[in-house]
């Protein structure tokens, strides 16, 4: 659960007794909305509308008895419209709903040849998951906090969210501020030379979340779980990556816990798969192997849909297939086991801390 997500923002129109809800006609989120200018037609494309936390993952329709139970009007609320759905045309055009949130999208193009694979979609956020047929919705999910969002072909991502490169990207401004320029490309190469595994933070701690001094907030969890203090521009940076790829660890064990689903490869997709050091260390942390790319991965998927609609492809499959001949890839084996299991065993203590 995220505070952020649409449910919550409808609930405070029901408690502020905003007049919103008594004038509204239809409810469509933003993509949906510039699919009805174009085509007229009111639909919600289902992986979008499966973040909004007001649809049942096991049904795959509107949850209208909470929403009901909540006060939020439920005929507001129009069919859901599945990825690839045709809607209509602007201007002779043909418009199709792909899987309109960007991380569906993203999961469309990950180029894998085994379904037994996981995918990162790293950026600001990371979207850390795996594919399944089915939602996963028991205890031990919500014990998790793991998220089902809708997929292409009736599949599910079971994910969950950790804080990504926003950490790494603060930083950066906090010292662009100061005076101190540097790219994140500078930045990747002094936390390449810096002292492995020395500190860990738990990048999901609600301090980093607003923005601020990064560094500073970095330095001060640090003191206060007894670890050295990095002191210099590599050595906050190397620990932002290693905590990040301990993240990435602790999620996709969990998952692998709750589904039993083997995972043979972990595909990181998005802005942050061009981060080398930081695709090294996830392969290192998990002991599975890496393919970074495509760094475009949500325009990639989004125009794989559309071309499965259009009939140009046959699935989503075939579709991937495409992806991984596209020669971007960039795979990475493990190494250093025995420091990470170490390391691994500390980020558990400050998660139970935390």
């Amino acid at each position: 659960m995220i505070q952020l997500n649409t449910l919550y923002q409808m609930m405070s129109l029901v408690v502020n007794d905003s007049p919103q809800l008594a004038i509204a006609e239809t409810f469509l989120t933003i993509p949906d909305l510039i699919n009805y200018w174009l085509t007229g037609a009111r639909v919600c494309e289902f992986t979008n509308a499966t973040t909004t936390q007001m649809l049942d993952p096991r049904t795959g329709r509107w949850a209208t008895e909470m929403l009901e139970r909540l006060g939020i009007p439920t005929h507001i609320f129009p069919e859901i419209a599945s990825p690839g759905t045709r809607l209509g045309a602007y201007k002779g055009i043909p418009v199709i709903a792909p899987a309109c949130h960007d991380t569906g999208s993203a999961v469309a193009a990950v180029p894998a040849e085994t379904p037994h694979f996981a995918y990162i979609s790293s950026g600001t956020w990371s979207l850390v998951g795996l594919e399944v047929r089915e939602a996963v919705v028991n205890d031990a999910a919500l014990a998790a906090n793991v998220t089902n969002e809708g997929g292409v072909e009736g599949t599910y991502r079971l994910l969950k969210n950790v804080m990504g490169l926003w950490i790494l990207q603060q930083c950066r401004a906090t010292w662009q501020a100061q005076g101190r320029s540097f790219t994140y490309g500078e930045l990747v190469e002094l936390a390449r030379t810096a002292q492995p595994l020395r500190s860990i933070i738990v990048p999901d701690d609600p301090r980093f979340l607003p923005p601020g001094d990064h560094p500073a907030l970095i330095r001060t969890f640090c003191a206060e779980t007894g670890q050295p203090v990095p002191e210099t521009e590599g050595a906050v940076v190397r620990c932002v990556l290693e905590s990040l790829a301990l993240a990435y660890r602790d999620v996709l064990f969990r998952l692998q816990a709750l589904t039993g689903q083997p995972i043979e490869v972990i595909h990181i997709v998005g802005g942050g798969s061009q981060n080398r050091l930081l695709n090294q260390l996830t392969a290192d942390a998990t002991g599975i192997p890496v393919v970074a790319g495509p760094a475009e991965a949500t325009v990639t998927g989004n125009a794989l849909v559309q071309l499965i609609s259009l009939g140009e492809l046959a699935s989503v499959q075939e579709g991937r297939r495409l992806v991984a001949g596209m020669g971007e890839l960039v795979r990475y084996e493990p190494r250093q086991r025995s420091a990470w299991e170490e390391a691994a065993a500390r980020y558990g203590e400050f998660l139970i801390r935390n």
